[in-house]
């Protein structure tokens, strides 16, 4: 493999082996990577059962083994980031002369510092993803006043170190450089995989229904949902809601709907199938995210390719509602009141078809633009990487 075409792409997790919006990211960074021709290799941990599974267009490179990422409230775990970074630091150092350039995510942050020391003086170049920049205050409230102010300046720190940035919104272009960033990151144009083959938009579903699709934790606020929908009953009377995904939080919705009388029309599924997701996202009256914070929000895009519209919440930590255009695509809510939240479902519920034709062509619109391909592009120009000609495989067949 000469040195000049193969790079890697560095995340603790892999998609499908575990789910989130960063995990789909970054394999799809490995795939277009590889689709262009060049050599990939992505360093993670152990997420699976038997061998080190195959992939057509990259290869696999565990540097760890399986890792509990998460305390029970949904809180990163440090020893577990920790572990990651010494793996990748080990991985880096044997194969520092190997790699024309890496990819590390920026979360966890020691990912950085593991980057840096292992390919200092090796003629690597290193780019760092930032999914989410948070201020000190955000560290603080998720985790605590010492913990927090630490991952903060260890953020600023790592951030000074860091060669070339890349990121997703505005938001975070933004943050990089009041933290610290040298110069100007590259924000990207999207992150659509351009995978969805769906149908065309339909009505909503009869009886319609508000539909939730993630992890139950503080940040996503899911909670607040019962009480919305309890309020737009009174003008939909035949509203349900449904709740996908499980997580640390779960407790605290179903105490709302108890405590709103939801018992008869809310429905929690727990995981489905992409099938049943799909089916789900394509009847949904609107798809609801009353996240504070979200790095790109992949989830605005999924929503629209089915024609569904989305209710956001406007956050400062809430890059998603930079993908909203308003009664186009979807309607932010200026808080996570209910009755503000319940105003966005009638508002969609008035948009009708039109409104979802006009979510499906945004999708469409941003197929051409907005791509996970015109992103990898752009980072391997910055990185001045030979790029091969496109390798085709069964999957790109027609």
């Amino acid at each position: 493999m000469p040195r000049a075409t193969t790079v890697a792409v560095a995340y603790d997790c892999l998609f499908p082996y575990s789910t989130g919006g960063g995990e789909r990211q970054y394999r799809a960074f490995a795939d277009e990577l590889g689709r262009a021709g060049l050599d990939v290799d992505y360093l993670t941990a152990v997420q699976w059962d038997g061998p080190t599974p195959a992939e057509d267009r990259f290869r696999i490179v565990p540097v760890t083994g399986r890792l509990s990422l998460y305390s029970p409230d949904g809180v990163r775990r440090i020893p577990a980031a920790l572990r990651y970074a010494a793996g990748l630091l080990g991985a880096l150092v044997r194969r520092r002369k190997q790699y024309a350039a890496v990819i590390v995510s920026g979360l966890p942050i020691f990912n950085v510092f593991a980057a840096r020391l292992a390919l200092l003086g090796s003629g690597t170049r290193i780019v760092v993803d930032y999914l989410e920049v948070w201020h000190r205050r955000q560290w603080v409230e998720y985790s605590g006043l010492v913990t927090g102010t630490i991952a903060w300046v260890l953020q600023r720190a790592a951030i000074a170190l860091t060669p070339l940035a890349t990121c997703h919104s505005q938001l975070s272009a933004t943050r990089l450089r009041r933290e610290g960033l040298r110069r100007p990151p590259l924000v990207s144009p999207g992150l659509i995989d351009g995978a969805a083959d769906v149908s065309s938009p339909s009505p909503a579903a009869t009886p319609p229904y508000v539909l939730y699709v993630g992890r139950h934790i503080p940040d996503k606020r899911v909670e607040v949902l019962p009480a919305a929908v309890a309020v737009a009953r009174e003008s939909i009377p035949d509203l349900r809601l449904v709740v996908l995904g499980t997580g640390p939080s779960s407790d605290a919705v179903r105490a709302e709907v108890r405590r709103v009388g939801g018992e008869n029309w809310t429905d929690f599924p727990g995981f489905v199938s992409d099938a049943e997701l799909d089916t789900l996202l394509h009847g949904a009256l609107a798809l609801a995210n009353p996240s504070r914070r979200e790095g790109y929000g992949l989830v605005v895009v999924e929503a629209n390719a089915h024609g569904t519209p989305v209710v956001l919440v406007a956050d400062e930590g809430n890059a998603a509602t930079e993908l909203i255009d308003a009664g186009v695509n979807g309607v932010v809510s200026p808080s996570t009141r209910p009755t503000d939240l319940a105003r966005a479902f009638r508002d969609i519920a008035d948009g009708g078809e039109t409104l979802r034709r006009s979510a499906r062509a945004w999708y469409d619109a941003a197929l051409t633009t907005r791509t996970i391909r015109r992103t990898v592009e752009g980072i391997a120009a910055a990185l001045q990487l030979p790029v091969p000609s496109p390798v085709k495989t069964k999957e790109d067949s027609p």
